[in-house]
């Protein structure tokens, strides 16, 4: 029961922090919280199971459509069309995973990789021939404030709300899973699949299972963002933004749902504020380094993180460690 009470504690911490934010800041947050649930499922994949997906944007957009259409459809009470969407991006992204996952179970490496890059490349094409609006995507239904919170909070804050519950309810499981028998079950497929076998462990149940575990976070991660833009595109989950997942994993510290925090804090807030300053410059300079500044200095920054800190910013030394370390002992000074 602590992760349970612990992720309620920390849910009511963010809820309560909204009010200390602007509008603008409420929507980052939002956003920083959608990439937060299919982060967490990414960091879990990789670092407990070794499978490298390029495509997690990919089960974030199937969240995010099968959330539009599922809502849109019912005609009923707000409540009642969010938790229909809600259900619909958790099942189609659940099954959406476990065919990656059948698939997770006979290839391995880059060929994984490869075929989960390729979905994200034929995202555009699929969402033109599949009755998905094409290139201008779906509508999702908008959720106002409710009445009893109308003169209390703004519409941005309420969908701030939304986003840190949901995530908060597809973080949580994933937590327990990994400190369970099932988080166990994947380090020793990662460590040794022969030996995993031999200990009456199935490998391929494993990875698939733990591909579905994955999927089912991003596609409410995917939901989370149809709340906040009320709209679904294919070219809102492209290629960069899949990459950046990754980016948002390694960043944080692969296997830490801690570091996913961070890193999707990061790689929402960090692009914002290197534009911002972009925008300082003076016009001339500003307008060529626009757009190219903030890729270069983004990508220095995550090489140079990487290069001090291999194991992500969940594994920076803690204070009380450092303190213990730099004082020396009675038995060191005797």
């Amino acid at each position: 029961m602590r992760t349970p009470l612990r992720a309620l504690l920390i849910t009511a911490l963010a809820i309560g922090g909204t009010f200390g934010l602007d509008p603008f800041r409420n929507y980052q947050l939002a956003t920083a919280a959608a990439c937060f649930a299919a982060v967490a499922g990414l960091t879990v994949l990789v670092g407990l199971t070794g499978q490298l997906s390029l495509g997690h944007a990919v089960l974030m957009a199937a969240g995010g459509y099968g959330f539009a259409c599922a809502a849109s459809a019912v005609d009923g009470p707000a409540p009642v069309a969010l938790l229909a969407g809600l259900l619909a991006a958790a099942a189609v992204s659940g099954l959406l995973g476990l065919l990656l996952g059948a698939a997770a179970a006979r290839l391995r490496g880059p060929y994984l990789a490869g075929l989960t890059l390729a979905l994200v490349i034929a995202l555009p094409a699929a969402a033109s021939t599949l009755p998905l609006g094409g290139d201008q995507g779906v509508r999702a239904p908008f959720f106002p404030v409710p009445e009893a919170l109308a003169s209390l909070i703004a519409v941005e804050q309420w969908h701030a709300w939304l986003a840190i519950v949901i995530a908060a309810v597809a973080v949580t499981p994933l937590m327990i899973l990994r400190s369970g028998r099932a988080g166990l079950r994947m380090r020793a497929v990662l460590d040794d699949e022969t030996a995993s076998r031999l200990s009456g462990v199935d490998p391929g149940r494993v990875k698939t299972g733990a591909f579905v575990a994955s999927a089912v976070p991003a596609g409410l991660g995917g939901a989370v963002l149809a709340v906040a833009t009320q709209q679904v595109t294919p070219g809102g989950y492209g290629l960069a933004f899949s990459l950046s997942l990754v980016v948002a994993a390694v960043a944080g510290g692969l296997g830490s749902i801690g570091g996913a925090a961070i890193g999707s804090v990061l790689v929402t807030v960090l692009p914002w504020a290197i534009d911002e300053l972009v925008g300082l410059a003076p016009s001339e300079f500003g307008q060529r380094l626009d757009g190219n500044l903030a890729v270069l200095l983004f990508g220095a920054g995550l090489v140079a993180l990487t290069l001090a800190w291999p194991g992500g910013l969940a594994r920076l030394p803690r204070p009380a460690r450092l303190l213990r370390f730099a004082t020396p002992s009675t038995t060191t000074e005797r």
